[in-house]
């Protein structure tokens, strides 16, 4: 599995508060917590540790298709970016592949985290269990300093675990793994109207 550069790839919208909660919280706790459970410690790639003057949209896809699972951050704003429509649809595709996230093999390579609302996510997105942490999706540096940070690190430190088993049952690497440049966004369902009885 040499030519895997990265463990685990995050993909997130940049709208809404999830991005602050990603920088401020869940970076840096998710790699403590992998430390803690392996070595050496798992490599995880986000677009804001990226070099400077590299092309980001081919850097991007070269991140995407050396790591081994995508790490899906659930907004509403994620279905309609896309970009995080790329990434999710080419990590879907390399599950085809290799006949996985399927009747045969249900365990997947797409990895969700749900940070906010479900209601109005596609059908699609409904179909794959997610880690629940709307009660932590406090963005702010203050959060830090509360008792329910001990319960955050309680629940990344159970993900860690969770992630590491599955990294050991990655497929080998393959330089022909699709990626999806431009697809179409997931159309959301239209918000429900109240009801005036």
């Amino acid at each position: 599995m040499s030519d895997y550069k990265y463990d685990l790839f995050i993909s997130y919208s940049r709208h809404g508060s999830v991005q602050r909660w990603l920088l401020n919280h869940f970076f840096k706790k998710l790699r403590e917590c992998l430390a803690d459970q392996i070595a050496p410690a798992p490599r995880v790639y986000v677009d804001q540790t990226m070099p400077r003057a590299v092309h980001w949209p081919s850097n991007l896809q070269y991140a995407l298709r050396h790591s081994k699972i995508m790490v899906q951050l659930l907004t509403p704003q994620y279905f309609v970016s896309p970009w995080c429509m790329a990434e999710w649809r080419s990590m879907q595709a390399r599950e085809r592949a290799l006949g996985l996230a399927g009747l045969k093999i249900p365990q997947g390579l797409i990895y969700p985290i749900l940070y906010s609302d479900s209601d109005n996510f596609p059908m699609e997105a409904r179909e794959r269990s997610w880690w629940d942490f709307k009660e932590f999706s406090q963005p702010d540096p203050v959060y830090q300093d509360t008792r329910d940070y001990v319960k955050f690190h309680r629940k990344v430190t159970e993900l860690a675990c969770d992630l590491v088993q599955l990294l050991q049952q990655v497929p080998e690497w393959r330089p022909d793994w699709p990626i999806i440049e431009k697809p179409d966004p997931v159309l959301l369902p239209p918000p429900k109207l109240p009801r005036f009885e």
